[in-house]
């Protein structure tokens, strides 16, 4: 079995090789020929949360009919100009079959939009989960954010700073934790081809950097990368992971070995699920956030930080 599993898992690898496959490039193949979660399933598809073409979000719930279950929104990464909730079915299957009703928005890229556009889109799917997120079992109340790579960077941003989600007419204080996934959280000065074109015009820069915004009222994060990243360095989920310790945040950081910057959501799949524990680590503190079990204030920070999972 363990060399059918390898076999598989080297065709898939030709595969992605052949896509010629990075950050940015699609996982259709992937998504399309790998083996899923039979815990979750696809509950609704292209459901709008906007009037533009790429304002739809699918979603998926575990086989077993939740009933007040937390909500997981997830966010796909590329650069901010590349991806599709269309190849990510994998994650969406595999985050159900952990308990969470999950969501996959689209949201728009470069050149169509630039800061804060993404964020914008972000904000309105959620509001979207607000208002809808019941009909499939999900309860709006308890709200968890993830994302990897662009991804994470736009739910990191989204849980921390609260303006994007108060110009939807949401209490920010619904998210109840946030996951990063190999993500940019401290890029400036703007030193590559893509930040200058997706972040170049903004009026203060430094509004756009997620690091800017950790303060005593962040919710509480799980941090991820892998050790072998040169695409999005680990120095970011360091620098985050400290910042918020320092404001009495609750925290789990982990820096996976072996893994570059493409493990860290592939490895939530089953084919590379043996990559690291990435998977049920996340969804564990996830589901323990939502839970409500980390009951904090700005005068208790010690109770929260001792409640960590």
């Amino acid at each position: 079995m363990t060399r059918l599993l390898t076999a598989f898992a080297s065709l898939i690898c030709l595969g992605l090789a052949a896509l010629g496959f990075s950050n940015a490039s699609p996982l259709s193949l992937f998504d399309a020929i790998g083996p899923r979660d039979s815990g979750g399933r696809l509950a609704a598809r292209d459901r709008e949360f906007g009037k533009g073409p790429r304002h739809t979000l699918d979603v998926y719930v575990p086989v077993t009919a939740p009933e007040a279950a937390p909500v997981l929104v997830f966010f796909y990464g590329g650069s901010w100009d590349s991806g599709s909730k269309d190849d990510y079915a994998f994650v969406g299957q595999a985050l159900a079959a952990q308990g969470f009703v999950t969501v996959l928005p689209d949201y728009r890229l470069y050149p169509q939009a630039r800061f804060p556009d993404f964020l914008n889109d972000g904000a309105a799917a959620i509001a979207w989960v607000r208002d809808n997120i019941a009909t499939y079992g999900g309860d709006p109340r308890r709200i968890v954010l993830a994302g990897h790579s662009a991804g994470a960077y736009n739910a990191v941003m989204l849980a921390l700073d609260p303006r994007y989600l108060e110009g939807v007419g949401i209490d920010p204080k619904v998210i109840r934790a946030v996951a990063g996934l190999s993500g940019p959280y401290d890029f400036l000065p703007l030193d590559t081809d893509t930040t200058r074109k997706v972040f170049g015009q903004a009026a203060d820069l430094a509004q756009t950097q997620p690091m800017n915004f950790a303060g005593p009222l962040s919710p509480p994060a799980f941090l991820a990368t892998g050790d072998e990243d040169t695409t999005v360095k680990p120095r970011h989920t360091a620098a985050l992971a400290a910042r918020l310790r320092a404001a009495n945040v609750p925290v789990q950081e982990r820096v996976y070995r072996g893994l570059d910057h493409k493990d860290t959501v592939l490895a939530l799949s089953v084919t590379f699920r043996s990559k690291a524990p990435e998977l049920a680590e996340m969804s564990s503190f996830l589901m323990w956030q939502a839970a409500g079990r980390t009951q904090y204030t700005m005068t208790d920070p010690a109770r929260a930080v001792k409640l960590q999972p």
